[in-house]
This record gives structure tokens, C-alpha cells and sequence, in this order.
């Protein structure tokens, strides 16, 4: 559980009102718990209706894949929020296939419409409000696997680059409106979607003859576990803080020092 109040035991996002996208379950739900164990007002979002949404969280059904799916979703944030100050962009994925070559191309649109696209769809509905207001703070959820891209998930490597990318580029062109972009790059974390991708893609890498050290299914990070959604929430929290007021345009890479700095 990470601290909530500041030195002076004010509630850290006492006012704020936050928009997370898959926020129903593992590190989406992990961030929309401390929002709102910070005094924020929140509005998770996924894809598919569901009870795992935190107490105390407004929800909405959205697909954030489309320009239809992310109009619909700022639409019900201006509803239900009455406009968002902390937006944070958790949805995304992509399942393996047997190298890059072997990747349909509709799985390719379909990783750069929900691991980048939905991003710049999203933030170009509710930017507007914040720089009428002058502040505003967002957080794009990248992937430390950017870092070691491999064929098989190449398509959703791919898409998180072009979002880190983004993500510095907006970062600048927001700042001089009090607006700030940042990145979190999760490593090995336990959550169930993680799970699911570690499975298939032992599956896949056996049908490739690869070992499975070859897989990196089995390697623990130098800290000497796996990481928890409550490490990644704690990053995005920081992020969207006052504490992080001087602080945008970066990319923090949280995975137990699996990949160390250069």
C-alpha cells in the first residue's frame, strides 16, 4: 500500500478527478484503488462489463480501439467526472505468434489501435479541457519489453515504441499549458493478463523449438521477485502528484532492475 498523504497529511488527488482505461483488474484496478485511497474521483473503464471495478470507482463499459469507443468514453468522463485532471492509459495487449512474419495484419492494426492509438484518440478529446484549465496530468502505460522487442510480440513492441515516442513528443507540446506526459514502462508483473501471455507464450515458443530459458519465463528480476500491480500503481501515482510537479517527458522503467541503466 503506498503513502497517500504529503507532509503536511493533505490527501495527495484531494479534488482530482481521474479517468483509467482497463482499469478492472491488475494494474489498471491497482491504480484506480490508490487514487482513491488519495482523495481523487474515479472513473475506471474496460472493455467488457464486470464486478472487480474497486469500491468506491465509477465505471463504463468502453472499447477505446476505435475513434467511436474513445468519443463515447470522454463523453461519459465529462458525465460522470464533470472533466478529467489525471488521465491514465493502462489498456493494452497483444497475443504471440511464431515470429513477426507469422503476425496477421489485422493483429497489427489491432496492437497499434489499443496499445498507441487509443492513447492519442483519448488524449486528443480530453486535452482540450485541460489546457482551458491549465493543469492536467497523464500517464501512458508502456512495457519494458520495448527494451528486448522479439518477433513473436513484435507487434505490441512496436506499438509501445511509437507510444513512448508519442509520449515525449506530447510532453513538450504540452508543457508550456501546465500539462504533464509521462511514461510508465511495467516489467515481469503478476497480474492475471500477464499470466495468460507468459502461457502462451511458452506455447508458442515450444512450437518454435525454442528452449525454455529461451522463453526468460523462468528468470527472476535482481530484486528477487515479481513485481506486484501495487509497484506499477505507486509509480503512476507519483507521476500524477504534486511530487512529480517538475517532472515530464520521462520514462520510468519499473521491473526489479531487469534492466539496469546503461
Amino acid at each position: 500500500m503506498t503513502t497517500t498523504e504529503n507532509g503536511s497529511g493533505t490527501l495527495e488527488l484531494a479534488g482530482k478527478r481521474a479517468l483509467v482505461t482497463g482499469g478492472s483488474r491488475g494494474i489498471g484496478a491497482a491504480v484506480v484503488r490508490q487514487f482513491l485511497d488519495a482523495g481523487a474521483e474515479v472513473l475506471a473503464t474496460a472493455r467488457s462489463a464486470t464486478s472487480t471495478v474497486p469500491e468506491g470507482a465509477a465505471f463504463v463499459q468502453a472499447d477505446v480501439r476505435t475513434r467511436a469507443g474513445a468519443e463515447a468514453l470522454a463523453t461519459a468522463a465529462q458525465e460522470t467526472l464533470g472533466g478529467v485532471d489525471v488521465l491514465v492509459h493502462n489498456a493494452g495487449g497483444a497475443r504471440p505468434h511464431e515470429g513477426a512474419s507469422a503476425i496477421p495484419d489485422e493483429e497489427w492494426q489491432d496492437a497499434l489501435d489499443l496499445n498507441f492509438l487509443a492513447s492519442v484518440r483519448l488524449d486528443s478529446l480530453l486535452v482540450p479541457g485541460m489546457r482551458e484549465r491549465g493543469s492536467g496530468a497523464i500517464v501512458h502505460v508502456s512495457s519494458s519489453a520495448v527494451l528486448t522487442p522479439v518477433g513473436p510480440f513484435l507487434h505490441y513492441t512496436t506499438a509501445k515504441a511509437a507510444l513512448d515516442n508519442y509520449s515525449r513528443g506530447m510532453a513538450m507540446e504540452l508543457a508550456p499549458f501546465g500539462i504533464r506526459v509521462n511514461t510508465v514502462a511495467p516489467g515481469r508483473v503478476a497480474t492475471p493478463g500477464g499470466e495468460t501471455t507468459r502461457e502462451q507464450w511458452a506455447e508458442v515458443s515450444a512450437r518454435m523449438g525454442a528452449a525454455p530459458a529461451e522463453t526468460n519465463a523462468d528468470d527472476t528480476p535482481p530484486l528477487g521477485r515479481e513485481g506486484q500491480p501495487d509497484d506499477i500503481a505507486n509509480a503512476v501515482l507519483f507521476f500524477v502528484s504534486g511530487r512529480a510537479g517538475w517532472l515530464t517527458g520521462r520514462n520510468l522503467v519499473v521491473d526489479g532492475g531487469e534492466f539496469p541503466m546503461g
